[in-house]
């Protein structure tokens, strides 16, 4: 589990978030939603430690992030796994050398261990036998699944994935949300998904947190956010046409 309590960010006189408060549960997929610019991204990166918070608790299991030392923060960053947004897979790379890379970095595995583990998590997102491929040469939707199998290579209590289905067909998005929901309840994760897709949060939102202008206006499930009456959580959910449709 990962909690923030009363998290406050700014960057010079921009006030980025506003004394947020959050539960991201063990085992289930928690969604951090809004417009562009509402803060999700920053709240990660306090969360991580790529950003400092100004003021505020960020606790990993009860233990308070904010105030360990480099070594200790390391150690945490060991349990953490990251999808980034483009996949950031390196193109000089094969598919087999981009999953190695983080147990080649953080790990003391033997070199045996390393494939077999890499093979593992190929054949746990469905791209076995792709090994010496490079990125030139995958789809859209199988950069993205290399993504995770490097964000799960060193087996993590918690999984960050920014914007997953980002750049991806209907079809695709679909897949990868159902492989992020079945591998947090698999490996029981704290599972933290960055998005705007509303498709992700009626598909996979265990816990939706809405933020507005820097501030957590809304949370709940992919079930309450349909019937919510926060004005601007419908003005955000119900701006798709398709949407507004489906709920006819």
């Amino acid at each position: 589990m990962i909690e923030i309590k009363n998290i406050v960010k700014s960057f010079g006189s921009n006030h980025v978030l506003k004394d947020i408060s959050c539960v991201f549960e063990k085992g289930k997929t928690n969604l951090l939603i809004g417009a562009s610019g509402s803060g999700k991204t920053t709240i990660t990166k306090c969360i991580v430690g790529l950003h400092e918070v100004d003021s505020g608790e960020v606790l990993y299991n009860g233990k308070n992030f904010s105030t360990m030392n480099l070594n200790q923060r390391k150690e945490i960053r060991r349990e953490i796994g990251f999808m980034f947004q483009g996949s950031a897979l390196f193109d000089s790379l094969s598919v087999e050398d981009n999953i190695k890379f983080p147990m080649q970095m953080f790990s003391k595995q033997t070199a045996k261990e390393m494939l077999d583990r890499a093979n593992y998590c190929l054949e746990r997102v469905g791209l076995p036998g792709t090994n010496k491929l490079f990125p030139s040469e995958l789809s859209g939707g199988m950069k993205k699944r290399v993504g995770i199998a490097r964000a799960i290579a060193m087996n993590p209590k918690y999984l960050f994935c920014d914007e997953p289905n980002s750049g991806l067909d209907p079809q695709t998005s679909i897949l990868i949300d159902e492989l992020i929901k079945s591998l947090t309840v698999e490996f029981d994760m704290t599972t933290i998904v960055v998005t705007h897709d509303m498709n992700s949060v009626i598909e996979i939102g265990d816990k939706i947190f809405f933020l507005f202008k820097g501030e957590k206006k809304w949370e709940g499930n992919n079930k309450e956010i349909l019937k919510t009456e926060e004005e601007e959580v419908r003005s955000f959910v119900y701006a798709s046409k398709f949407i507004k449709e489906l709920v006819k």
